[in-house]
């Protein structure tokens, strides 16, 4: 049967709703609703293979007089990246006081040549797909793995690769380092993140 995961988030006001499917790799759908830097809804739909590792990734954003889109695929030849925008986000930031975001997606995609993983900006169900995809859920105490992943910005969609490193704190906890961040992450045994401090907790039904 498909999972319902909802988090709030922690750090600013808003929430995550995903709908998913994990017994064949992850297929989901989501909703983000998050008020900073300006109000936004992002919808996005993850696809990942048995192994754990990303085969596409479509994204949309949408706020007042703005929308975008990002499209990420990844084949055998390297990353395909599509995107799509409408409006003025960089208008509506710059009204509220924020720097302008840029272009969504990326202007050379063979930069996310070395990723196998997405990370979307503000979603912890994102960390999951390292975690499943090493193990670290059920492996030893302090080992620890350095990723690369195609980073998608929340709310502009601009796409970079980063390197985060995640190392094992004994059963169901994780460390998360990454762009000069760092969180221990509590995990539920299918290795979803249940509380990732300064970003989200989840709320389950009672």
């Amino acid at each position: 049967m498909p999972k319902s995961l909802f988090w709030a988030r922690t750090d600013t006001a808003g929430a995550e709703h995903v709908v998913l499917d994990d017994r064949q790799g992850l297929s989901a759908q989501g909703v983000q609703l998050a008020v900073d830097p300006i109000p936004y809804t992002c919808r996005y739909r993850l696809t990942v293979g048995a192994d754990w590792s990303t085969n596409r990734l479509e994204v949309e954003t949408e706020g007042a007089g703005w929308s975008r889109s990002v499209r990420l695929e990844r084949g055998a030849d390297g990353w395909r990246v599509r995107t799509g925008e409408e409006g003025d986000l960089d208008g509506a930031l710059g009204a509220a006081g924020h720097p302008a975001a840029g272009l969504p997606g990326t202007d050379d995609p063979d930069r996310l040549a070395a990723a196998l993983d997405v990370d979307l900006g503000g979603s912890p169900l994102t960390n999951t797909l390292p975690v499943r995809r090493l193990g670290l859920g059920r492996a030893p105490a302090d080992l620890a793995r350095s990723v690369t992943v195609a980073w998608v910005l929340v709310p502009s969609l601009l796409v970079v690769p980063a390197e985060q490193v995640y190392t094992s704190l004994g059963p169901a906890r994780v460390r998360y380092a990454g762009d000069g961040f760092t969180a221990d992450l509590d995990l539920d045994p299918a290795g979803f993140v249940v509380r990732y401090p300064g970003l989200a907790e989840r709320i389950d039904p009672r």
